[in-house]
């Protein structure tokens, strides 16, 4: 009796030996099967990033909601965090910055012209085109604050074409003041015909056609292929990133196409017109801006195809922040040098004196 008491309890201390290989997988992980092996036999694989397992032992992790990600144990979905390119990122506030800094500079810039108004330096270029450039100039950097924020379908439709425009009217004033230069010095030969042409009405109407173009374009791609917003959930992971969709990508590319094909235009008339002697002949500042303008602008195209997410708007502010100070600093830079630390250069008799070199020349 004793002998058989004895053998029930070595019985009753082994263990029950289990019906599978492998443990039951935890909540995140999902069973793959081991090749070669019986069903019961398994790894557990961790589910993909935007997949879930919220219990133990699944066969397949499911996806989350578009709206929605996985958390890091992979067992819950949890709402997408919403960014965009605002002023609290160290990005955004950065070219804000930027912006403003060199806004406030082109109205100090505007105020200098308008104070010194009638000296030569200024009257001799074309005063009213300075004037309608340099406000340009301060319409694009505000355009710069357009792009910054979150995006509603107002500014998606409006940023785009405003900057398209206020542009374009920068880059025909420089096309005014370029062919004004040549012009007049065409004018002075005995017989010339272009007199007629001088004066501020055929500067300002060659503004105007030049505009009125792109006027055209932008209106064509806000009535048939408006911008709007969009979001993109595929950059980065857990976040919805707000952006502007540009409608038609081929219609963007045509209103940028249009301000460098006016751009080159300048560029040309001022290379060619460089060497012109005029007294205070800005031609090869002009190239030297519309240069600076055209190399931002071709930079632009590959960095902007090639950007995901809220650093395409980062490139796109940068462009316009990068090309409109070129022209800034390359037109206007010299000519506040002289009518601030140089007052004897723009006088009269400075001018005369230069013009009576150039006829002996």
């Amino acid at each position: 009796m004793d002998r058989r008491q004895d053998i029930w309890d070595v019985i009753l201390e082994k263990q029950t030996p289990t019906s599978i290989c492998s443990e039951s997988c935890t909540s995140g992980h999902r069973k793959a099967p081991q090749n070669g092996k019986p069903p019961c036999c398994f790894d557990c694989i961790p589910c993909s990033e935007g997949e879930i397992a919220n219990s133990s032992g699944m066969e397949n992790c499911e996806k989350c909601p578009e709206d929605h990600w996985s958390n890091p144990a992979r067992n819950e979905c949890i709402r997408r965090t919403i960014d965009f390119l605002s002023y609290e990122d160290t990005l955004g506030m950065s070219l804000a910055c930027f912006a403003s800094l060199f806004l406030l500079i082109t109205i100090v810039v505007l105020w200098i012209f308008i104070k010194y108004r009638d000296t030569p330096i200024v009257r001799v270029n074309n005063r009213n085109l300075t004037y309608i450039l340099l406000a340009a100039l301060i319409l694009s950097y505000v355009c710069a604050f357009l792009f910054i924020g979150k995006p509603v379908e107002l500014l998606c439709r409006l940023r785009q074409a405003t900057f398209g425009f206020v542009s374009t009217i920068a880059i025909s004033s420089i096309l005014g003041k370029t062919i004004t230069v040549v012009i007049a010095f065409n004018a002075t030969k005995p017989g010339s015909k272009l007199r007629k042409l001088m004066g501020s009405k055929m500067s300002l109407g060659l503004v105007f056609v030049c505009s009125l173009g792109e006027l055209v374009i932008c209106f064509t791609w806000l009535s048939c292929y408006p911008p709007f917003v969009d979001i993109d959930i595929k950059t980065s992971p857990g976040l919805i990133i707000l952006l502007c969709n540009e409608g038609h990508i081929i219609a963007f590319f045509l209103v940028v196409s249009y301000i460098g094909i006016l751009a080159l235009f300048s560029f040309i008339i001022a290379f060619l017109a460089r060497k012109l002697p005029d007294s205070f002949n800005e031609s090869k500042y002009i190239t030297f801006s519309m240069l600076v303008f055209c190399s931002v602008w071709l930079s632009f195209i590959p960095s902007y195809l090639s950007t995901k997410g809220k650093y395409v708007i980062a490139v796109e502010i940068f462009s316009i922040l990068a090309s409109t100070s070129g022209v800034l600093l390359c037109i206007f830079a010299p000519k506040c040098y002289i009518i601030i630390l140089k007052p004897q250069l723009n006088s009269r008799a400075r001018v005369t004196a230069k013009k009576q070199s150039d006829d002996r020349k």
